[in-house]
């Protein structure tokens, strides 16, 4: 039986004719053979001897997007150094408070976060909202194309994404006071320029010092398979980094990963370790309901209910559709009969099938809401930056996605209320933003205490401007006519006009034919 043989010397290549590669602690700097053929190895012992080299004030790129794909070995190593201080971690989110990239917050080894979403992370934004911590927040397609190009050696490119909102304008709150009431640090104006008569957003590239990738299968030399949505922003932040550093399931001899199969090849690769333990935490374990009766439910579920159940009715035989995390997602579990719609998850799936049965749950398949989810045959995962591309070229026909505000001129606003509530405006922007896809937004009419949540002009935020077409809520459904405003088109059952304006936050033109349909 061969053994696998170490060299130390950089220079030296190994004459042997068979390697047997699942022997032995592999060391980065050894030479192994195949056939005769030498090949340097790139594994190390452990995930403390991988990190070696990171220092406090470097820029970590963190795969992983949720708890999804995280790479949860070097992150624990990460913890246990606590001379790693001021780091800024480039990440779609922080995970949850007690878990995942979340971990680096609570030791406060985290000076600054570039991220596209807040979400459900209290510990993230308490820090946030209190000074403590510096996040620039970016919308999530952006921050997938800017860690690409970073990697592809592209200094900067243009987008639709975040014209006219303060993405372009500049303002977003970096850094807060310790009391909350005065922005220290605020994000710059971006450059302009038309294109085709449309306005577009400068962005730049964005590199590392270190890039920590979760793998499901790699090999000594780096090359690299991910599972099903674990791909997510691991794909373009593997590229991107100066060091890139990978924690794989499963070490495998190098051949056994076929060549089509690899998603990102080992010349991006430097360091690899065979993760110690997975945990491999699932942040929204959804399962699919046995039954559809809704009289149990509280009155806001069956108010929700009643919303996605008329959204689902702007379903098409043959779209490719977005839903939005939250309501919007629901509307799939009343899809008529008979009609095929390709729906899309921009954390990178397309054909997304129903929440799993118990025993189909997989931690590595969950949709941009991190709950678990299933793929329809004929579906397919891929990476973020590959699923915004779709998203910005236009692939995707409609969006139902959720909104705190919408005006008459179909301005949104669903991603901050500035000094409260800090989700961060994810995928929303790059959605909305695509020109020739139609954004269905659903809410409802008035928020908890009255108000009306349509309205002449937005007082929030914007997430895109003039970018609604069609408004659904627990009352109507209004459409936007470019150019003249709201128009009446349905009522649900019940409810008057007269009741539409009063509760209406603007005026709106009436349809000829408006009736009682849902």
């Amino acid at each position: 039986m061969a053994a696998m043989l170490a060299i130390k010397g950089p220079q030296t290549l190994v004459s042997a004719r068979h390697v047997l590669l699942r022997q032995g602690p592999w060391l980065a700097g050894h030479f192994i053979t195949t056939s005769a053929r030498a090949y340097h190895s790139k594994l190390y012992e452990s995930a403390d001897k991988a990190i070696e080299g990171i220092k406090s004030g470097d820029t970590l790129l963190i795969g992983g997007f949720g708890l999804c794909g995280i790479p949860e070995n070097l992150l624990k190593a990460i913890a246990r150094r606590k001379d790693i201080e001021q780091v800024t971690a480039v990440s779609n989110n922080a995970g949850t408070s007690d878990y995942g990239l979340g971990t680096l917050l609570q030791s406060r080894q985290i000076k600054r976060m570039v991220s596209s979403y807040v979400g459900e992370n209290k510990e993230f934004a308490r820090q946030y909202l209190g000074g403590e911590l510096e996040v620039e927040l970016v919308p999530q397609g952006t921050l997938a194309e800017r860690v690409r190009c970073g990697g592809a050696g592209i200094p900067g490119f243009y987008t639709l994404t975040g014209v006219g909102t303060q993405v372009e304008t500049g303002g977003i709150p970096i850094k807060y006071s310790s009391d909350g009431q005065q922005v220290l640090i605020a994000s710059d104006p971006r450059e302009t320029k038309v294109f085709g008569g449309r306005k577009y957003l400068m962005e730049e590239g964005i590199t590392g010092d270190y890039a920590l990738i979760k793998a499901w299968r790699a090999d000594e030399l780096g090359n690299m398979v991910f599972k099903y949505t674990a791909n997510n922003f691991n794909a373009p932040m593997a590229t991107a980094g100066k060091v890139t550093i990978v924690e794989a399931e499963e070490i495998v001899p190098v051949g056994e990963l076929k060549p089509n199969d690899i998603h990102v090849p080992g010349i991006h690769v430097h360091r690899v370790i065979k993760g110690e333990v997975y945990e491999k935490r699932i942040e929204r374990l959804t399962l699919r309901q046995s039954t559809t009766d809704t009289k149990e439910l509280p009155a806001s579920m069956k108010q929700r209910i009643h919303i996605i159940k008329r959204a689902a009715r702007e379903f098409k035989d043959g779209m490719y559709v977005n839903l939005g995390i939250g309501m919007p997602v629901l509307a799939s579990n009343h899809i008529e009969p008979g009609i095929t719609v390709h729906l899309q998850s921009e954390n990178g799936i397309l054909g997304m099938g129903p929440f799993p049965r118990p025993g189909e749950v997989d931690a590595d398949l969950v949709n941009a809401g991190k709950e678990s989810v299933t793929v329809l045959p004929g579906g397919s995962c891929f990476s973020s930056d590959v699923s915004f591309g779709m998203i910005r070229g236009n692939r995707v026909d409609m969006t139902i996605l959720g909104g705190m505000q919408v005006s008459q001129a179909g301005d949104l606003s669903n991603w901050v209320v500035p000094g409260k509530i800090i989700k961060g405006m994810g995928g929303a922007m790059d959605l909305v933003a695509a020109p020739n896809s139609r954004v269905v937004v659903t809410m409802t009419h008035n928020d908890k205490n009255g108000n009306p949540k349509i309205l002449k002009e937005n007082s929030l935020p914007l997430t895109g401007v003039k970018c609604v077409d069609r408004i659904i809520t627990d009352k109507c459904v209004f459409d936007v006519v470019p150019g003249k405003g709201l128009l009446l088109r349905e009522l649900s059952y019940g409810t008057t006009v007269g009741e539409i304006k009063a509760i209406t936050g603007c005026g709106f033109e009436v349809a000829s034919d408006v009736a009682e349909t849902y």
